[in-house]
């Protein structure tokens, strides 16, 4: 039985640990419930352990502290450094590469940088000099080092070198000594001068097998006098080579994972990544997974090594665990949510620009003062765009936007930002401005722009109206057809839906995830400013209603009118064994999947017992118990969802047509679910919130 907790990106499950001993047999829920307040507790954690876009990811320890770098793309600055002392828990402190000063495309000046930048690449600390140190190819000319002492900085460019060190893999030696491994199917390692400003040599030292399809993404290492290069087979399978001469080789290879489930409903194998320690001597292995239309998302695994020296990836029943225990005592940290209001001088490290900024066209303190920049129709071709990441799997960004500065012509709002975009905001013309929702912004795998954006909605801004909230609320949970719903409001308080809802390109081809977006841009002339007041991320439970069932998930379900949830009574796994409603606790016992039964239907089937709900005798009278039963795929099984008010639905059962109802209007603890005439009312309403998430408003 476990109790999740999550404070947006704060990964906790607390699992009872004593008590229980493997084949005893299990007493009452009520008792369980009863001892959990007096029985030893074991932490866990949950993955992934970020739910944010941070790719092409490597993880390092100095000390007691974790750091933590990724790719970026054309997004400005670069290279994101986060830090952690658990491995669980991590917060932004900073960026390796502080401005993408490589060429007017990075400016968005006559040319644009969609998908180059920031790759995979590598950040050390190097003990002698007491420094950090970040080497990156950019583009496909040269590749260059930035350093720092602290690792939340300031960065420097340290050095330029005329080498393509593509997914760089950056190694200090016991003597200093710098290497890199690098390249894609070639794999060469390269010396670096002891000042990491030159190239002393580079050799070739391995080949990839036939087998292995393509492999990239190197990281490098030295444990217990090994050198170890940790590869990727994207998108599902990790490798790693061995040489026990020196860094040159020879290398013989072993298989780390391949085609290993994930930790996430619809998402993809974790891999690529990176190995560290604990000071404990504990090792972890920290991948990334494919969750588009968000983008990809780190998962952590503890590894064991063997006595020949290879690392065993620790797996739970066949699978990357959804939950292990922490690795070391938890340590929270703000979350990677919450709100901005622009005070100080500077932003704050988890925005990042779309390209680099006008940095003339900007200014913070009192709220993000943003001048128009560029005179284009093109979100994409507009500088000065704002990013932030989206929390998964669901969250909703919402704006506070003075626009009495606008000029004609002007737009300003905020995006759900990708190579398929949508927003919402103010435009004005003729003196006039409105409220508008716009999709329909589009470009091709070169990059370039093939739509600039249609109109779906407006709404007039009253009068005197110069203040105006936009909300993006975004289920970016991995597979199609997941949607954003934009609305607005003149109060602050209460908000109205603009425009249809935008379902959201899952593709990876653009390898970065979707990001909310604030802009403000010209169409007409530059002069014109709007000044953002507020910028708040919140996480949210994402829903599903008739339509939008997920039959890779797992859900809670809860009643409307008790706020309870549906519960197999006393964790059992036995045919017949009741279905009531109980507080939440995450327990297994209350976690349903929906099994396709065709026609609309389902079967809903118990996490820890495999069983679904039935009917009990396929009744059609009122006030008929329904329970667990094996899977016989019977009619009494089937559940539809009628959508009802609010995001809520009524389950009819195929057999009697009647609903599944909490008697009485009950919100007891312990009520057995029956099922009844279906008339609509609360109690027979539920809602379903995807497995992960306590305490937290739906999108």
């Amino acid at each position: 039985m476990s109790w999740l907790q999550h404070p947006h990106s704060r990964r906790k499950v607390m699992t009872v640990t004593a008590g229980l001993v493997a084949g005893a047999t299990l007493p009452a829920m009520g008792a369980m419930r009863a001892a959990a307040a007096t029985t030893a507790q074991q932490e866990r954690f949950l993955n992934p352990v970020i739910w944010q876009d941070f790719a092409d990811l490597e993880v390092i320890r100095v000390g007691d502290t974790y750091y933590y770098t990724g790719s970026t793309m054309h997004y400005s600055p670069g290279a994101p450094v986060l830090r952690s002392y658990d491995l669980v828990n991590w917060e932004f402190i900073g960026h390796s590469v502080p401005v993408l000063d490589f060429g007017d495309a990075y400016d968005l000046k006559g040319a644009r940088a969609y998908v180059q930048g920031i790759y995979a690449s590598s950040m050390r600390y190097r003990p002698s000099d007491k420094t950090f140190y970040w080497v990156g190819q950019i583009g496909w000319q040269r590749s260059y080092v930035y350093r720092a002492t602290d690792a939340a900085g300031p960065w420097t460019r340290h050095a330029e070198i005329g080498s393509i060190y593509y997914d760089a893999g950056l190694l200090f030696d016991d003597d200093g000594t710098p290497y890199v491994a690098y390249g894609a199917n070639e794999i060469r390692v390269a010396q670096l001068s002891a000042d990491l400003r030159t190239e002393v040599r580079s050799e070739h030292v391995l080949t990839k097998p036939d087998a292995l399809h393509y492999m990239e993404g190197s990281r490098f290492y030295k444990i217990n006098g090994n050198y170890y290069i940790f590869v990727t087979r994207p998108p599902n399978g990790q490798y790693i080579w061995k040489s026990t001469s020196g860094p040159f080789g020879p290398y013989e290879m072993r298989e780390v994972l391949l085609d290993l489930p994930g930790p996430i409903p619809g998402g993809g194998i974790p891999h690529q990544g990176s190995l560290v320690d604990t000071p404990n001597g504990d090792w972890y292995y920290m991948g990334f997974i494919d969750a588009y239309p968000g983008g990809r998302v780190p998962a952590l695994a503890p590894v064991t090594w063997n006595a020949a020296g290879w690392p065993e990836l620790q797996k739970a029943d066949g699978a990357w665990g959804e939950t292990y225990p922490y690795p070391l005592p938890p340590h929270p940290l703000p979350p990677m949510t919450g709100a901005d209001t622009f005070e100080g001088t500077a932003l704050a490290p988890y925005w990042e620009w779309n390209h680099n900024p006008d940095t003339a066209a900007f200014t913070v303190g009192n709220g993000l003062t943003l001048r128009t920049a560029t005179v284009t129709d093109d979100l994409y071709s507009a500088r000065n765009t704002l990013t932030r990441r989206i929390q998964g799997p669901a969250s909703t960004a919402t704006v506070v936007l003075d626009c009495s500065g606008m000029a004609d012509g002007d737009r300003a709002g905020l995006a759900m930002l990708r190579d398929y975009s949508a927003w919402i905001g103010v435009t004005r013309q003729n003196g006039v401005s409105r409220l508008v929702m716009f999709d329909g912004l589009t470009m091709d795998t070169s990059w370039n722009t093939t739509g600039t954006g249609t109109e779906r909605a407006r709404a007039d801004l009253p009068a005197s109206g110069s203040r105006v909230w936009l909300r993006a609320s975004a289920d970016i949970s991995p597979g199609p057809g997941r949607q954003a719903i934009f609305s607005y409001s003149t109060d602050g308080t209460t908000f109205t839906r603009l425009g249809p809802a935008y379902t959201l390109n899952e593709r990876p081809h653009f390898f970065m995830g979707y990001r909310f977006a604030v802009f403000n841009h010209a169409t007409k002339a530059l002069g014109g400013t709007v000044r953002v007041e507020r910028f708040d991320v919140s996480a949210c439970a994402p829903t599903a209603q008739a339509g939008t069932v997920d039959t890779n998930a797992w859900y809670v379900i809860v009643n409307r009118n008790s706020g309870k949830v549906l519960d197999v009574s006393g964790v059992s796994s036995e045919d017949g064994a009741a279905l009531t409603q109980w507080a939440r606790i995450d327990g297994t016992n209350q976690q349903f999947q929906f099994v396709d039964s065709g026609g609309g239907y389902y079967r809903l089937k118990a996490r820890h017992s495999g069983k679904v709900l039935d009917v009990s005798s396929w009744s059609t009278a009122d006030n008929a118990a329904i329970h667990q039963w094996s899977d016989h795929d019977g009619v009494n099984q089937q559940f539809r969802l009628a959508d009802s008010p609010d995001g809520y639905f009524r389950l009819i059962n195929r057999n009697s047509g009647k609903a599944v109802e909490v008697p009485g209007f009950s919100s007891d603890d312990g009520t057995g679910i029956v099922q009844y005439s279906d008339w609509g009312g609360v109690n027979q309403q539920w809602k379903l919130v995807r497995v992960g998430f306590t305490g937290l408003s739906s999108c």
